[in-house]
């Protein structure tokens, strides 16, 4: 039992001791630690619950990626395992490849030709659902049924529609006079078939973007502009189209991050080597080639991780245009 005083002296001027009543300390105790397990789960528990993202991050992605440099500096094979180390000749090889450069060519080509018309289509299609549609709501889920429709399906039968004798794509092309056309035979036509492909999947996707970013602009703007005498399109120009400047960079951003990892459209197509002479294969073909086909892990990892660092450059480009924006 503690001691305890009282807030005031006695007449004699010395305080009288008083008796605190039995359990105070086992209560203070209590108290301190319900505190203490308090202000623990205020600050540990937010980590808690993020930080299994974070293992499984660590495990399944940051340990590959850096695994993956350690592996293009050495001659690896997939029996043979480490064959030595080699340095940075992985890398000068790389520089000195015509065929990786024709895949970053490849893959950009793809890019110019399906992402350009896929996001001006998709801002079409956002700026028609924002408007007073009967249905709308069907028409916006029906926006997302190629995106959830397997990419696997998507390529084969978009394979088939393409096929140079029976496709149904050149026998349209029939009733206009138009001969046949060898889709996998030719660069250009390559590129546009899997552009097809890529736009029909993810044009609904971004429109649903858009179609949020043109929720937040305030509708009394285009009431002014009608007033004002202003036609559709050029409040689409004028209005709706430098209102959605962060999201249109962001777009573009990420469906160029995508375009570099295109693999799977192209690959059921027309095969790993994008065709006879490499016309439509992209650089994540490459690397699936140099990996798994020729037994080069080491080189398919120097090519893997010049990829990785032109992602990192692409996204950083994209926080500066949207630093910049935001600043104007």
């Amino acid at each position: 039992m503690t001691l305890l005083s009282h807030g005031g002296a006695p007449p004699g001027g010395k305080e009288e001791p008083v008796l605190s009543p039995p359990g105070n300390d086992a209560n203070a105790k209590r108290e301190r630690r319900q505190i203490f397990w308090t202000r623990l789960d205020l600050k540990v528990s937010p980590y808690l619950f993020i930080s299994p993202f974070f293992i499984l991050f660590a495990i399944f992605g940051l340990f590959p990626l850096v695994y993956t440099v350690w592996v293009s500096l050495h001659d690896w094979t997939l029996l043979g395992g480490n064959q030595g180390f080699v340095g940075l000749d992985n890398y000068v090889r790389l520089v000195q490849d015509g065929k990786f450069w024709n895949s970053l060519y490849n893959t950009f080509g793809i890019f110019v030709i399906a992402v350009v018309p896929q996001l001006l289509l998709a801002m079409y299609l956002a700026d028609t659902l924002s408007r007073k549609v009967r249905a709308v709501n069907f028409f916006r889920m029906g926006l997302l049924l190629p995106y959830l429709t397997s990419v696997a399906a998507v390529a084969i039968v978009f394979s088939q529609l393409f096929g140079t004798q029976f496709g149904l794509i050149n026998y349209a092309l029939g009733f206009f006079g138009i001969d046949p056309i060898n889709w996998q035979g030719g660069t250009f036509s390559s590129w546009v078939a899997i552009a097809v492909m890529v736009d029909w999947r993810w044009t609904g996707y971004n429109a649903l973007i858009y179609l949020a970013a043109m929720s937040a602009i305030p509708r009394d703007i285009y009431e002014a502009a009608s007033i004002d005498g202003a036609s559709r399109t050029r409040q689409f120009w004028q209005i709706t189209v430098p209102m959605l400047r962060p999201t249109i960079i962001f777009t573009v951003i990420v469906s160029t991050i995508g375009q570099m990892q295109l693999f799977t459209e192209p690959v059921i197509f027309g095969g790993v080597a994008g065709g006879t002479q490499g016309q439509f294969q992209t650089t994540m073909m490459l690397i699936f080639e140099e990996a798994f086909r020729f037994n080069n892990y080491g080189y398919g990892s120097a090519i893997a991780w010049t990829l990785f660092m032109l992602v990192v450059v692409l996204s950083a480009l994209n926080a500066l245009l949207s630093s910049r924006i935001k600043g104007a």
